[in-house]
């Protein structure tokens, strides 16, 4: 692939300078009228080239208008970048639709990076360039232009190429220390860069190799592919159609919430001793958490009115304020819905030593979403796959992720709505919606269970709990969190 560039037609300076209005017309054009549209669209630029890079992006704010255009440079990780799963510096950044975004450096430089620091062996990195994969493949499912380009220049001309410059008067200054550096470690793995662009080179994200030798040939392949690739899709307003990702078949399994028995617990350990037993051993975890940076997950899905909110008021209590949030999750906003559909939970992502609960949560893509109509097909299929990528991020990032859904029968739902209304504190609770929502009970039933079958992974699996006996769910609860959390801290070598 690095071949590509080295072959492609020298432009000579009368070739540049006759192509150029046209093309940064077309170009400048092209950018207004995507303002309209609900594509985001996303440059990357990386390369073995940092020079090259460098003026490649800095040709692109001269052309482009800097109002409607969003750069990102990723170097090393921030210490709070640390603290997160790798992928969540990008999808922060990621550009609303109607917007360019320009990402430089990136997922592939990280990579290549951690290769040649030998924080990655052979099978990690394998692993790594299928997340990269992955990750792509999401960002175009759900309409994302993403252009690719790597500037590549030979080795010995990059080496050519650094000393001149350095010994170059008035201009030595655009090397950098670290150029040589780089230029090692891409010299001694560009087996590892070769194979890189190779895997993660797919037609919905495509890699467009360009030529560091000369800067208009180089400068003019970018901007010539940016403007047919974004005209085709202004024109056409038609996304890449990205196939589905592999969907296995499911093993024959017994419907899960209909084997939940419901019949209150037996009166046994009084209630209020067991919840403050539970809520003191939160407490001391929790204390520990924070001093070693254990990051928490709480995700609660469940029937309306089946007791998300006063179990989650059962854990707060035990926990000082400076050590979770908790995060309602309703329709998305404007904001939201200009990006892609998972960008607003990367975001809410807790910091190290940290609590998020979520009272509702990414699940909705294949409850409320597909139940209601919401989102088509195609995209609440694709969304199991999604969910399980960014979940197993998490835990591979050393989160714990515990998932809650809270079961209660037809009947003691409807009790509850009941109560409610007739209550004057509680009447704002209930909406027409929830009981549209119990009208669709079947439907609601049949999203649960396939969702338990397609993100039930072992790393953080679903959590049923019987919740008609409230008292003996939130024990259930809150047991099950402190067990998660003192088993991750164990295995740390903390003592609890």
């Amino acid at each position: 692939m690095l071949e590509r560039a080295l072959a492609a037609p020298h432009v000579s300076r009368e070739a540049y300078a006759a192509r150029e209005p046209a093309v940064r017309v077309g170009l400048i054009n092209a950018q207004f009228d995507l303002r309209t549209s609900d594509a985001p669209v996303l440059l990357l630029l990386a390369g073995d080239d940092r020079i090259g890079v460098t003026e490649a992006v800095q040709l692109l704010h001269e052309w482009l208008d800097a109002r409607h255009l969003d750069t990102h440079i990723f170097d090393q990780p921030t210490p709070e970048e640390r603290e997160h799963p790798d992928y969540w510096r990008y999808w922060n950044a990621l550009p609303a639709r109607g917007r360019i975004g320009i990402f430089v450096g990136g997922w592939p430089i990280d990579l290549i990076g951690a290769r040649a620091a030998e924080r990655l062996e052979t099978p990690g990195f394998e692993r790594a360039l299928q997340q990269a994969r992955e990750f792509e493949r999401t960002l175009a499912a759900e309409g994302t232009l993403l252009l690719k380009f790597w500037v590549h220049t030979e080795a010995a001309e990059r080496a050519r190429r650094l000393e001149r410059a350095r010994r170059e008067p008035g201009r030595n200054w655009r090397v950098e220390p670290e150029d040589w550096s780089l230029h090692e470690i891409f010299s001694r793995l560009e087996d590892d860069v070769r194979h890189l662009l190779s895997v993660t080179d797919e037609p919905w994200a495509p890699w467009h190799v360009l030529d560091g030798r000369d800067d208009r040939t180089r400068d003019l392949a970018l901007v010539e592919t940016i403007l047919t690739v974004l005209r085709e899709r202004l024109d056409t307003g038609r996304p890449m159609q990205v196939p589905a990702p592999p969907r296995s078949l499911l093993p024959p399994r017994p419907q899960r919430l209909a084997s939940v028995d419901l019949k209150p617990a037996r009166q046994g350990v009084d209630y209020g001793a067991r919840l403050d037993a539970a809520q003191a051993r939160l407490a001391e975890l929790s204390r520990r958490a924070r001093e070693v940076g254990q990051a928490t997950v709480l995700v609660f899905e469940g029937w309306d009115a089946a007791g998300k909110g006063g179990s989650i008021r059962r854990i707060t209590k035990a926990l000082s304020v400076r050590d979770y949030r908790v995060v309602p999750i309703a329709a998305p906003d404007e904001s939201e819905r200009a990006h892609h559909w998972l960008w607003r939970y990367w975001r809410q992502l807790p910091r190290a030593g940290t609590m998020l609960i979520l009272d509702r949560s990414w699940y909705g893509r294949v409850l409320v979403e597909r139940v209601e109509g919401y989102a088509d097909t195609a995209a609440w299929q694709r969304a199991y796959a999604e969910i399980r990528a960014f979940e197993m991020q998490l835990v591979e990032r050393g989160h714990v992720l515990l998932k809650f859904w809270l079961h209660i029968d037809p009947a003691e739902q409807l009790a509850r709505f009941q109560a409610r209304e007739s209550t004057p504190y509680k009447k704002y609770k209930i909406t027409d919606d929830d009981y549209r929502n119990r009208a669709r009970w079947d439907d609601y039933v049949t999203a649960a269970e396939e969702m338990f079958a397609r993100t039930d992974i072992p790393q953080a699996p679903w959590h049923i709990v019987a919740m008609n006996d409230k008292k003996a769910g939130r024990i259930n609860i809150l047991e099950s969190i402190c067990a998660a959390l003192a088993a991750r801290l164990y295995d740390q070598g903390v003592k609890t």
